[in-house]
């Protein structure tokens, strides 16, 4: 039995957070569990009403808590924290069993959350502005101020951790924030929304919206939100750009990948088939930073032969996590099917995988490696999304170089090798957003940023780091003078 299932007691109606209050209303929404099946939840998905009266309460919230220190503010997102490790048991068994991940797996996404929030709450020491004395007399300083009401749009995938990415440093920054989750995965939300609650954030400060692209427009076009954050795929990450720009808000969209890892033949065999092996496993490669290509140079066999058996070795429903729509399996033994026509063969193949029982009705797909992809095919070029690995053969570094370079993508490049010399080669010309040696998941750890370049990203800046703080924020400028200097220049 899941975990979630002994926590549980059948299924939920996930509610609105609007004014501080949770709005626990029927409606036409269902989800049902990746892992199992079943009927995890019911909702109502929020119309243009709903959501003019939810952003009207963050407006009148973001007021006050303007105005609110911001020492006062990291105070209540200390409390944020200790509620998250409180319930972290039952977060981590709400987010396996409604996004398909591993327990391990969605504890890991907590904690990194975890993290960006004690980011945030290091922002009262460290984002401290300046004063200078510019002329005899006249004194410029610089002070950080809130835009109000910001969003975020957040993905099915993590549904902790990217909302975690935007929340807390948007909130420490005196903005009210108004978040729309995913409609597969909406139970997080109510379990992260009431850590915050019980902290006494003031009513609007965190507004919770539930639906789909009904809402995610309405909250777009609301003349009060200044600012929206997402994540998601590249289509509509795209859309969600345009859409928010054309109204003249600052927008920051992060999109799709097609994940690059290049293997050169004297990468630490260990080491290499770890990292790829783990990077296409993890989360069912239900991530951005998931590898979806190797670019194996020269002679690298032996090293795809340990790959393949680490890969093999997994066990859907323990080791690895479920699809998160039967759809999506469906779409993925499509392209798996299409690769093999194409001409590839399937060193390793999910089709044939068997879940755990109890598992029988979930949406499940094993790892799977297709050897020798066409550089202009499917499989080498569309973001699956999935526990997919297609591995092209190429004759240099120049080339593997070169066909990460014609990537639409630009999320993350990874080489496996032994050379510093080669390693800082792909680092200087790579032109992803984030690169790893010897690492095939490249995320970065706090305070360094996240965000990728080209079609993974759409907008300036990044969404994490010292990089978000003037996305989520203003820069005011105060020049101030009190006496008249006995000695004149042309800022007298």
């Amino acid at each position: 039995m899941h975990p979630y299932q002994r926590l549980s007691q059948g299924p939920r109606v996930v509610p609105h957070l609007v004014k501080g209050q949770w709005r626990f209303e029927k409606g036409a929404h269902t989800v049902t569990s990746p892992y199992t099946g079943e009927l995890m939840l019911e909702l109502r998905s929020a119309d243009r009403a709903l959501v003019d009266e939810a952003v009207a309460g963050a407006a009148a919230g973001a007021k006050e808590w303007a105005q609110t220190p911001i020492k006062e503010r990291t105070r209540l997102l200390f409390e944020v924290r200790q509620n998250i490790l409180n319930r972290l048991e039952e977060l981590r068994a709400v987010i396996s069993y409604e996004s398909g991940k591993t327990i391990a797996e969605a504890e890991a996404g907590v904690m990194k959350g975890v993290e960006v929030l004690e980011f945030a709450l290091a922002l009262q020491n460290l984002d401290q502005g300046g004063k200078m004395e510019v002329s005899r007399g006249v004194h410029c300083e610089v002070r950080r101020a809130p835009l109000g009401v910001v969003a975020g749009i957040t993905p099915f995938n993590f549904p902790a951790m990217v909302p975690m990415w935007m929340m807390p440093i948007a909130i420490a920054l005196g903005n009210a924030f108004v978040w729309k989750p995913s409609e597969k995965v909406p139970m997080t939300s109510q379990v992260l929304g009431e850590c915050f609650t019980k902290a006494g954030l003031p009513p609007g400060v965190l507004t919770i919206v539930q639906g789909g692209v009904d809402a995610v427009n309405a909250i777009i076009d609301h003349p009060e939100v200044r600012a929206v954050g997402f994540v998601g795929s590249t289509p509509v990450a795209r859309a969600v750009y345009s859409r928010t720009t054309l109204l003249g808000k600052r927008a920051l969209c992060l999109g799709g990948a097609k994940n690059h890892i290049i293997l050169m033949p004297d990468a630490d065999p260990e080491i290499a088939a770890a990292g790829i092996a783990d990077s296409f496993t993890g989360c069912a490669g239900q991530r951005c930073m998931a590898a979806s290509v190797v670019l194996a140079v020269g002679k690298v066999d032996h090293i795809l032969a340990k790959v393949a058996e680490r890969a093999s070795a997994h066990r859907p429903g323990e080791t690895m996590g479920a699809i998160i729509t039967r759809q999506q399996v469906d779409f993925l033994r499509g392209a798996i099917d299409r690769g093999v026509a194409d001409g590839a063969k399937a060193l390793v193949d999910g089709r044939t995988v068997k879940p755990l029982p109890g598992y029988e009705n979930g949406n499940w797909l094993g790892p799977t490696i297709l050897d020798g992809v066409k550089a202009s095919s499917e499989a080498a070029t569309k973001e699956l999304f999935g526990p997919v690995l297609s591995v092209m053969r190429v004759a240099s570094l120049d080339e593997a170089l070169a066909v990460d370079d014609s990537s639409t993508f630009g999320n993350a490049t990874s080489v496996f090798t032994s050379s510093g010399a080669i390693a800082e080669e792909v680092a200087r010309r790579a032109n992803s957003g984030m690169v790893g040696i010897n690492i095939g998941v490249p995320v970065p750890r706090e305070p360094f940023s996240f965000g990728g370049t080209y079609e993974s990203k759409f907008g300036h800046g990044d969404i994490t780091g010292p990089a978000s703080l003037n996305f989520w924020s203003d820069l005011k400028k105060v020049t101030t003078k009190w006496t008249m200097p006995k000695d004149l220049n042309w800022m007298s």
